[in-house]
């Protein structure tokens, strides 16, 4: 984290919402970066590199839908999506997406900055510095050395096998949707070819868990996609 609490861009176009989170996020030793539609909000995850994205949805651009899946195409930041939409459909969608939490406006400063603080902690739980090493009742993963053991001997998993299996351990009890999958081991172009994620599931759960047909850490959510817990 760059600033004393982190970095915490925040990315909406109501001018006194922008000015009452920087006030309360600066109080509290937290960096703040602002921007007012979804291009510079793009631009500023890239130039700086926040430690958490406030998002909200209505920018003048583009959606902040598509802000979320600009995102999940190359980082994991914690995105919290701070927003008046509070239909179902709404939440829905932006988590599927990748969001990792849900506020709807008009919202309490306390609560967003606890949900802000339990985002930062579980980045922290996730990222390669602050666990290298994870281990299950099946397997061991060193994410550092990008190797896998079970039973104290090595597993081969392919490139792609890996891809897949990182992704999903670097968002360790979180649902990870689909087409992020797609997107980020495959590519684009790949978003809708979720009969992969099906092969490629089947093989590392023969490979790593103790009982592939009963898995206990590759889980499947259906027609959302899947999840890993250790």
């Amino acid at each position: 984290m760059t600033g004393q609490a982190g970095t915490v861009l925040v990315v909406d176009d109501e001018p006194q919402i922008v000015r009452a989170l920087r006030i309360n996020l600066t109080a509290r030793g937290y960096q703040v970066v602002t921007a007012h539609d979804g291009a510079a909000a793009l631009r500023a995850v890239a130039d700086t590199k926040p430690d958490v994205v406030v998002l909200d949805l209505g920018l003048p651009d583009i959606d902040g839908t598509d802000v979320i899946s600009g995102l999940r195409g190359w980082t994991t930041v914690p995105i919290i999506v701070l927003s008046a939409r509070g239909e179902s459909p709404d939440k829905v969608k932006a988590l599927d997406l990748g969001a990792d939490d849900y506020v709807t406006k008009p919202f309490g400063m306390d609560e967003l900055l606890a949900r802000l603080r339990a985002a930062l902690r579980r980045s922290a739980v996730h990222s390669p510095e602050g666990e290298a090493l994870v281990e299950t009742s099946s397997f061991t993963l060193d994410l550092l050395a990008k190797k896998v053991h079970r039973d104290g001997v090595e597993v081969h998993l392919t490139k792609t096998e890996w891809g897949v299996l990182e992704l999903l351990v670097r968002n360790r009890g979180r649902l990870v949707a689909q087409k992020q999958l797609l997107r980020e081991v495959w590519g684009p172009a790949y978003e809708n070819e979720s009969h992969y994620l099906r092969v490629y599931l089947a093989q590392l759960r023969r490979k790593l868990e103790r009982e592939p047909s009963r898995p206990r850490h590759l889980i499947t959510e259906p027609g959302m996609g899947y999840r890993f817990e250790a």
